[in-house]
């Protein structure tokens, strides 16, 4: 494998493949570092996305995307963790991961987030299947059913009674030490009728990845149909830091509306650039965008217009 390439792109989710398969078709010699982990790697399914009636697995979706972009020999993928990335567009840019390095004359930064799910045993057969984090994604599916909603602050009290639009049978665990929701939302929810348990999880009680209750703490057994986790995430920025791009206010990273970064040369996409609308159309969305900015900035001066 060759160890330079036009453009570096860090994670192979839906917005570094969609990156990836652009530049291709651009012509440009593209390197993409998936290391297989990350939201489309759960077991959800996706039904916001056009063309699909009935809806389709996200990891099929990423299926599909690494056969597509293997067609172009000018894009390869390299299963390694980037470590550390430096340098700028001048001189170019050195990716390394445990003794390797790469070069490139641009990258794309499509690192996604690291979700805080409860932890509990086997929790992870559960992500996607009745464990979800994002009502746009998966409220619909659940509507008239029993849900759990999990977090401890105002985002999940809120969370609870946008769920209760889809169904009456909602209640919140904070599954923390501290309980912060705010007397205005507590007052909220005790309107619309949810209760509040202060506790934690213990365990479950499921099979094949569906709840049928939750075991707290405290000793009570709580029976649902769904588990809703507004724990929050954390965007993943380390190597966006090694490269002293801007982050917005909420630990993002700054992006304009070609998904530029503050470092020329250097593009963000996908979950890593918001808050909000971690949707799976607006990262294959920015890819795209990222890919045609960072095509552009690889031209010559003489086949710019402006």
């Amino acid at each position: 494998m060759s160890a330079t390439a036009d453009v570096a792109i860090v994670g192979g989710g839906p917005a570094g493949l969609s990156a990836a398969i652009y530049l291709a078709r651009y012509n440009r010699e593209v390197l993409v570092f998936d290391t297989g982990h990350g939201r489309s790697t759960h077991h959800q399914v996706n039904h916001n996305y056009l063309g699909f009636p009935d809806g389709i697995p996200t990891v099929e979706l990423r299926r599909l995307g690494s056969e597509q972009l293997a067609r172009y020999p000018n894009a390869r993928v390299a299963h390694h963790l980037i470590t550390a990335v430096e340098g700028d567009a001048e001189r170019g840019f050195t990716l390394r991961s445990q003794g390797h390095s790469w070069q490139a004359r641009t990258v794309v930064l499509a690192t996604g987030v690291l979700d805080h799910f409860p932890h509990f045993p086997h929790w992870e057969s559960y992500v996607g299947r009745s464990m979800f984090w994002c009502i746009t994604c998966d409220g619909y599916e659940n509507r008239g059913r029993s849900i759990l909603v999990v977090g401890h602050t105002d985002a999940a009290a809120g969370e609870a009674m946008q769920l209760h639009s889809l169904t009456d049978r909602v209640r919140l665990l904070t599954n923390s030490h501290s309980d912060e929701i705010s007397d205005t939302f507590r007052a909220r929810l005790e309107a619309a009728g949810i209760p509040v348990v202060h506790d934690r999880i213990a365990e479950p009680e499921g099979k094949d990845g569906l709840f049928t209750a939750i075991h707290t703490r405290g000793g009570l057994r709580l029976e649902l149909d769904a588990l809703f986790s507004i724990q929050g995430a954390t965007p993943e920025t380390v190597l966006a830091r090694q490269l002293g791009v801007d982050l917005a206010a909420s630990g993002y990273v700054a992006v304009d509306t070609e998904q530029k970064t503050s470092v020329p040369g250097v593009y963000a996409a996908g979950d890593l650039t918001a808050l909000h609308s971690h949707q799976v159309t607006a990262a294959v969305h920015e890819g795209a965008q990222a890919a045609s900015a960072a095509n552009y900035f690889l031209y010559p001066p003489e086949l710019k217009a402006d």
